[in-house]
């Protein structure tokens, strides 16, 4: 399975790979997260925990359990830890989510392993059923440079009773962690459906199944239906530049299991999108990986306005398919891209719409940055260093080699 990535890496890289799996081979890892279906999370521990496997150690993957209740305490959680809001968390909280973790801790067998890496808030609880000789990893996927406070130091308790944490920027390292932290950006599949190569053909179809018109300029944004996305905003920018320029907006994106909001949002941007018949909102399956990759292909400019983000791996999807992207100058997102170079970093819908309208209107600097884009996620930001990263923190835990 490494093999057939020999043609966008170079052979040292994949030997490199091997060789630092040669001694961790039969390592028993659990990976643990909230929902097989639907994020970033999801995608990415799809495709490495068969690369892990691939190279002898092994490797499972368990999702925790849980009802609307949960879900809606631990998204306000994921909200409050992107920043304050009106009201921290209640003591019902606090109770559901102890509930619910010490339920889980039944459901989710982590004893035969001998490293576990749980990722996110959801399931953070699960290391006080840490044994004696195990490794405990926590993967934080979102942004908790400047959290609310209370939900910080209720998270943190958990936090420190791990040996290691992985934030994917410096930026997000708190200073109240007292373990190990590693920095580790997260990545994209270039063999996955949604980005691998696509005839035009079924390009095309996909733009006519969605009545989306191949002959006029297409504003893209792809992400889970949420208020720190920013759909919004993006509306009002399409709205600005369409003053001037012709074009058509698509915003798509999916309900992740564990977001019980994502359905709400939707409407409301339903009601935000009016009766203009070039907004084009698509609430797709979370399996659609062929038609993002078709929309990210079709898309003459890609845009990314969240209010936080963790990483948003849609701009290394969209740089990937040689796109330049105009991204939110927050988070992961000012980690891809480049301004100037690989596309825009703005401040306001008002900078997005100015950059969207340059980007329209001058195709060589669309070429030319988009270029340039493919070749920073083709070094920086493709699954095999994602890998690596991990083979890295394991030989540093388990002081193996």
């Amino acid at each position: 399975m490494l093999e057939e990535y020999a043609r966008y890496i170079d052979r040292g890289t994949l030997k490199e790979l091997e060789s630092l799996a040669k001694e961790l081979k039969g390592v028993k890892v659990l990976h643990v997260n909230s929902t097989k279906l639907g994020g970033g999370v999801a995608e990415i521990l799809h495709r490495l925990v068969p690369l892990m496997n691939d190279l002898g150690i092994d490797c499972h993957w368990e999702v925790i359990r849980g009802d609307e209740d949960f879900f809606r305490v631990t998204k306000r959680i994921h909200n409050l830890l992107h920043m304050p809001g009106e009201r921290s968390l209640s003591h019902e909280d606090i109770l559901t989510y102890l509930r619910y973790t010490f339920e889980n801790l039944n459901h989710v067998d982590t004893d035969p392993y001998d490293v576990v890496i749980v990722h996110d808030p959801q399931p953070a609880g699960l290391v006080i059923k840490r044994r004696r000789g195990q490794k405990w990893i926590w993967r934080c996927h979102i942004d908790v440079s400047s959290p609310d406070e209370e939900t910080w130091k209720f998270l943190e308790t958990f936090v420190n009773s791990y040996d290691a944490a992985i934030f994917h920027i410096p930026e997000f390292v708190r200073e109240g962690v007292r373990i190990p932290a590693f920095v580790i950006p997260p990545s994209i599949d270039p063999l996955h459906d949604k980005n691998r190569e696509l005839e035009e053909d079924f390009i095309n179809s996909v733009l006519e199944r969605f009545r989306i018109d191949p002959e006029r300029p297409v504003v893209l944004q792809v992400s889970r239906f949420d208020r720190l996305k920013d759909p919004f905003g993006v509306i009002e920018a399409y709205r600005i530049v369409k003053r001037r320029l012709d074009c058509q907006l698509v915003l798509a994106g999916s309900f992740a299991s564990d977001d019980p909001e994502g359905e709400e949002v939707y409407r409301e941007v339903l009601e935000a999108k009016g009766d203009d018949p070039d907004i084009h909102v698509l609430n797709l399956p979370p399996d659609s990986h062929l038609e993002i990759n078709a929309l990210q292909r079709s898309a003459t400019v890609i845009v990314h306005k969240p209010l936080r983000e963790g990483f948003g791996l849609v701009v290394s999807e969209g740089m990937w398919k040689g796109k330049p992207v105009v991204g939110s100058n927050i988070g992961g997102v000012r980690r891809q891209v480049i301004h100037g170079v690989t596309g825009y970093l703005v401040n306001s819908t008002e900078g997005a719409a100015f950059r969207i309208k340059q980007l329209l209107t001058d195709e060589d600097l669309r070429k030319r940055l988009g270029e340039s884009a493919r070749e920073r996620v083709r070094h920086s930001f493709l699954i095999t260093r994602h890998l690596k990263d991990y083979l890295i923190v394991l030989h540093t835990l388990l002081k193996v080699g």
